[in-house]
């Protein structure tokens, strides 16, 4: 069996359906163009990422019913090396509309479908089996899991764990330590017990997430102001690049997919946070759900550089 040096976990997938109309007219049909569909979910969007960056990773998710059937053939399409755990619910859709009008984008996120206890636990074999440096637990969960289930994960491997989720998950799974977190700024007040957080509070605010143990590397995502990652030792703060937005659909996923993709590289921290800034920002210069072009990711990048 092969084995790759990154390895996603998406369990809550999704086929990523949208379209452009012009006008929301209550009551009134309203006509779109051809809807584009795409593989969607955290994990599998941090692979597509990495894809996009000519690296490999294995994306592991879950699949159930026709939608899933769909949602293997999209993530086949971009020539990603997958395994898939079957399911009985279908894999849920989202929904993205442009109103070309006034140029507003309306995302309606549907919820995953009940995993059973036997479906979890094949969840967890798979994980135990895995031979990789980093895996990555990103997205939200379904109905039936536990806020503990990415914590239960994490103490499955020896790999790595990069967490990118939200709410109670992300305050289990420190309780069991993992190698990052990518929490925003909002998020990583919570997660110190404090309603909000200044630009100057975030140094010492993820240095204490790393003193108790729950993270190696804290990436704090600021927004339309960029970025910055922590460790015991480091802080390295990255403006975002001013671009013309059309999404933010995906930016996050790039964003960690860039960052991941950088580690398995070798690369400085200094230049991980570049690249995770570099593909999160350029996600945002394209429309829908199609994440980031490599030459817009590399722009960035070497702008990034000389800054």
């Amino acid at each position: 069996m092969k084995s790759f040096d990154i390895v996603t976990l998406t369990v809550n997938p999704a086929i990523d359906k949208s379209t452009h109309l012009k006008g929301l007219i209550p009551e009134q049909k309203i006509r779109c163009e051809a809807a584009r569909y795409d593989a969607g979910g955290g994990g599998i969007n941090v692979s597509k990422a990495i894809s996009r960056l000519g690296g490999t990773s294995q994306a592991l998710f879950t699949t159930g019913g026709f939608t899933g059937k769909l949602l293997e053939e999209l993530i086949n399409k971009e020539g990603i090396a997958s395994k898939t755990i079957a399911v009985e619910s279908w894999t849920r859709e989202n929904f993205i509309a442009v109103d070309d009008n006034t140029n507003s984008q309306y995302r309606f996120g549907f919820p995953g479908g009940t995993i059973s206890p036997e479906e979890v636990q094949k969840i967890m074999d798979s994980v135990s089996c895995l031979d990789t440096q980093f895996l990555v637990l990103s997205g939200s969960v379904n109905e039936g899991l536990s806020d503990d289930f990415y914590s239960e994960i994490a103490k499955k491997t020896n790999a790595k764990v990069i967490v990118d989720t939200s709410g109670e998950a992300l305050k289990k799974v420190l309780k069991t330590g993992v190698y990052l977190i990518k929490p925003n700024v909002g998020e990583l007040a919570k997660l110190i017990g404090r309603e909000q957080l200044e630009l100057n509070e975030i140094d010492d605010a993820a240095k204490q997430i790393i003193a108790d143990g729950g993270a190696e590397i804290v990436v704090v995502s600021l927004g339309p102001q960029g970025a910055a990652l922590v460790t015991k030792d480091a802080y390295e703060y990255v403006p975002a690049p001013n671009v013309v937005k059309k999404s933010t659909v995906g930016a996050g996923d790039s964003m960690v997919g860039g960052m991941v993709w950088a580690l398995s590289q070798n690369k400085s921290l200094k230049e991980v946070i570049r690249w995770g800034v570099a593909c999160g920002s350029a996600a945002t210069m394209n429309e829908g759900t199609q994440l980031f072009k490599k030459e817009d990711a590399l722009r960035l990048f070497e702008w990034l550089e000389n800054k």
